[in-house]
């Protein structure tokens, strides 16, 4: 008999991870890779969680977390998407987004089902699809339309066995955003269809062409639809793991089960320190995000001065620049930049097929490491259009 499960056997390793083990082991290495705030928590947030430690609050939480941390979370959805969550039976604290994502799959999912995940995307969705037992249908966007979903595309997945749709937007790797009048038809196609949008707003937050707009605040989306969304990325909270999803009480009551066996609850350390975090933190959102616009537009400006082709990202804080000029794989353009100038970035098919012929390049770093990068980028790239 087998020792291990087939399964996970067939599942790809992360594409992301033999990057950073090189570049861990090189002298003068600048990593444009790690999809990391660059900035510290903010203090007053970390005072919480240092000062719930000091009066012994380490036990426990309810499974679904603190009261008062879902109350904020109730909260903040409703000051930003404009729709109202009851915080005892809709909201659930979760360890990060990706367990919301897991565990969500898992409550929605039956064997064989189908999940439409539009690439390039973050690395996790196909292979939690695949451990929930549902077939993922890859929808490959276009660099053309921003790598923005578009109602065709989604039409042309949609089966009898469609579930579930991911919608990743803001997005990682490429910072493509959706619009109102984007999600209105794809809400018009999930409403026709009777299949449910996990939509994964992580990136909500760092957004830099007007408001977000969620799919959930459009009518007839909030029972269909999982909203997930978290700390990490808004409050350069990461290594604090927390996330949240809030959805219908019938979902919610199903992923309260898997949540209830595999994790019981969130850190408790973390959940006191993200209720101060909700409560205080708009200004450090504000902060870390006009920083990020800068990085942004400085990044954008300086691919234009080297006839780099890349469209212009609105969310998160990755750019996704086009190297199909080079006739490289994605993978040999990274691994010889690396090599040749000491710059860590990560091959667009990291994040799936139609992420060949790019490059993501996170820009959660200082401006003054991402002027030496694109130093040593415009050097390479002379190099590259002089053979």
């Amino acid at each position: 008999m087998k020792p291990l499960s087939d399964k996970v056997l067939n599942l790809k390793p992360s594409g992301i991870r033999k990057f950073f083990d090189i570049a861990s082991e090189m002298k003068d290495v600048i990593s444009l890779g790690v999809g990391e705030p660059d900035f510290d928590t903010p203090w007053h947030i970390r005072d919480e969680g240092i000062y719930a430690l000091s009066e012994g609050k380490t036990f426990y939480t309810s499974n679904t977390g603190l009261k008062e941390l879902r109350n904020e979370i109730a909260s903040r959805v409703k000051r930003t998407r404009n729709v109202s969550y009851n915080p005892d039976k809709e909201i659930i604290v979760t360890v990060g987004g990706s367990e919301a994502i897991d565990i969500g799959l898992r409550a929605l999912i039956n064997d064989n089902e189908e999940v439409i995940i539009p690439t390039p995307s973050y690395v996790s969705y196909e292979p939690c699809a695949i451990l929930a037992n549902a077939k993922p249908v890859i929808i490959n966007l276009k660099g053309e339309n921003e790598f923005r979903l578009k109602p065709q595309e989604l039409i042309n997945a949609i089966t009898p066995k469609t579930k579930v749709l991911i919608l990743p937007y803001p997005n990682n790797p490429t910072g493509a955003i959706m619009e109102r009048d984007d999600l209105e038809k794809i809400a018009k196609i999930i409403i026709d269809n009777d299949i449910y949008v996990m939509s994964d707003e992580i990136y909500s937050a760092l957004t830099y062409k007007g408001e977000h707009t969620s799919i959930v605040s459009l009518e007839g989306m909030k029972e269909r639809t999982i909203l997930i969304d978290g700390f990490s990325k808004a409050y350069a909270m990461t290594g604090w793991r927390l996330g949240y999803a809030c959805a219908s009480k019938e979902i919610i009551q199903q992923m309260l089960k898997i949540h209830q066996f595999a994790i019981m609850c969130a850190p408790t350390t973390s959940q006191y320190a993200a209720i101060d975090a909700l409560k205080n933190g708009d200004s450090d959102i504000q902060e870390m995000k006009t920083s990020y616009n800068q990085r942004r537009r400085f990044l954008i400006n300086a691919f234009k001065k080297m006839n780099l082709e890349c469209f212009e990202p609105y969310g998160a804080f990755y750019v996704f620049p086009c190297i199909k000029e080079f006739n490289m794989s994605s993978d040999e353009f990274a691994m010889k930049f690396l090599e040749e100038e000491h710059v860590a970035a990560i091959p667009g098919n990291a994040f799936g097929e139609s992420g060949e012929g790019y490059l993501r390049i996170s820009y959660a770093y200082s401006l003054e490491s991402l002027r030496e990068a694109m130093i040593r980028l415009e050097r390479f790239i002379k190099k590259l259009r002089k053979k």
